[in-house]
């Protein structure tokens, strides 16, 4: 049957055979036509599951099974085509037969789609940012945020300026201006924009006015919005299908909460994730997942951060009591201008002081969460929890029975989804920082360092760690989380795209 829907009406009375036989007959085909009708209509009316359409793929779930993206893979190995591309922190989607990403090049914002096929590029789109948000210059980007698809339309979300939909040739279809995010420490945007029944979602935390957004996706028009008590927070918010119904689920600084789809209402909140949360829930089977660590986790005993007046030992050079750029730049590896709060060139006790404070409102924590609840869920609806092997940057990701996470240095931990009991933890993949998220497909799972590119291949829903593959590194620096389709594995480094797939 056609894409187009066609009416079906039945006869208002059945003819008159000659026969039962032919009575028979004519009412066998009459009914397998009526099921074939309606079986298309119901086909028709479902949504189908598009390929990777967001930050994370499917539902932000990391996981696309039923593509075999190849194991092996490198520089000069089963390499389907590699394209220069501006710099951006934000990952590639897909959309219709286009790859996306956002980028920041020669001073603008710019949403930018290539082809699958051969990575050619199809179109770039200004943003027309009047102002560039402050953002860090080393581990920041003002196109950090993915971009999100229905298959209809794509929009891209810059801190800088707000959202902006496309339609899938690049025909700018509506704009939602947003001044310039004003986030905490002046890292910049990290969030991105999730799409679900016909909504928009954006969370915004900023140090003075937090809130989420609401757009209808074929308008722009704003929904609702609700106020947020987070002031920082950079993690992807997540849709849980819950009985009671859908659910936005955004963790932020030190606290989760779930809010109506619909209306924005607040429906249950949670308390003991990490302060200015960086990683993102993830909902699989009815079940919510979650895992984050951070700086001054008290259960974390090597993330410790260290006490003013230890810094004012090993650093203060001339005993004024601060730290001048000059004497700590070095030590705070490019981050001095984010603690520097005021602007004057030190980093004051106060400053300090109020840092410290801000990092121990969080805590370090891995947790299964059943649906139903409301108000605090805190401890009635937490199924299991742990707080060992957390993730700082990259979300861990739910997949063939285990909940699995990488932490910087290589250390992977699975435990259980169903019960939260450690399955293992060890040194498993490259050793390095770990901002992409891990993703999988037909039963593997793949690992991206940060600083050199290798991608580790581990076989997954194994009692121990099965290393299947440790790439050649591709040299570059990667932050953004891969995507999976075409049965490749779609790579975005610091200056290039690059589509891996198994040769034919």
């Amino acid at each position: 049957m056609s894409a187009e829907r066609k009416e079906f009406r039945l006869p208002k009375q059945i003819p008159q055979h000659s026969n039962k036989q032919q009575l028979s007959e004519a009412m066998k085909k009459l009914t397998v036509l009526a099921l074939m009708v309606g079986l298309a209509a119901a086909g028709l009316g479902a949504e189908k599951q598009l390929a990777w359409p967001q930050f994370r793929g499917p539902n932000g779930s990391g996981v696309a099974d039923g593509q075999k993206p190849p194991v092996e893979f490198g520089p000069d190995k089963n390499v389907k085509w590699k394209e220069p591309a501006p710099s951006g922190l934000s990952s590639p989607i897909v959309a219709g037969d286009k790859l996306v990403i956002t980028a920041f090049d020669d001073g603008k914002l710019y949403t930018i789609a290539y082809s699958r096929a051969d990575g050619n590029e199809a179109w770039r789109k200004d943003s027309s940012a009047k102002q560039i948000e402050t953002y860090s210059k080393t581990e920041g980007s003002p196109a950090a945020s993915t971009p999100v698809t229905d298959g209809q339309r794509i929009v891209s979300y810059f801190g800088s300026c707000g959202l902006v939909c496309y339609d899938l040739a690049g025909n700018e279809l509506w704009k939602f201006e947003l001044k310039p995010a004003a986030t905490a420490g002046d890292f910049g945007s990290g969030v991105s924009p999730i799409l679900a029944d016909g909504t928009v979602v954006l969370v915004r935390d900023e140090k003075n006015d937090s809130k989420v957004l609401a757009l209808d996706a074929a308008t722009g028009e704003r929904k609702w919005e609700q106020k947020r008590l987070s002031p920082a927070s950079y993690c992807t918010p997540v849709v849980w299908d819950t009985p009671s119904g859908k659910q936005v689920v955004a963790a932020g600084h030190a606290r989760m909460v779930g809010y109506d789809l619909k209306t924005g209402a607040e429906k249950w909140f949670l308390n003991g994730i990490p302060s200015g949360c960086c990683t993102s829930p993830v909902a699989v089977d009815g079940t919510l997942f979650f895992a984050g660590g951070g700086p001054s986790g008290p259960d974390d005993k090597q993330m410790q951060m260290p006490t003013y007046d230890s810094m004012l030992k090993d650093l203060d050079k001339d005993s004024d009591g601060a730290l001048s750029r000059e004497e700590a730049d070095k030590a705070f590896q490019g981050f001095f201008d984010n603690q520097d709060t005021n602007k004057d060139g030190k980093v004051t006790r106060d400053e300090w002081e109020a840092i410290l404070k801000f990092m121990s409102e969080g805590r370090n924590s891995a947790f299964a969460l059943k649906p139903g609840g409301a108000g605090d869920v805190t401890t009635s609806h937490v199924v299991w929890k742990q707080t060992k092997g957390l993730p700082y940057i990259a979300s861990a990701i739910a997949y063939r029975g285990h909940y699995i996470m990488v932490k910087d240095g290589g250390i992977v931990t699975a435990y259980d989804a169903k019960t939260g009991k450690a399955v293992y933890q060890e040194r498993a993949v490259a050793p390095g920082k770990y901002y992409a998220s891990p993703v999988a497909a037909n039963g593997n799972i793949y690992f991206t360092t940060l600083d050199d590119g290798t991608i580790t291949v581990l076989k997954a829903g194994s009692d121990k760690p099965e290393v299947l593959a440790t790439n050649p590194k591709l040299g570059e620096r990667i932050a953004a989380t891969p995507a999976i389709a075409d049965d490749a594995l779609f790579v975005r480094t610091y200056k290039h795209l690059y589509a891996f797939a198994e040769k034919k």
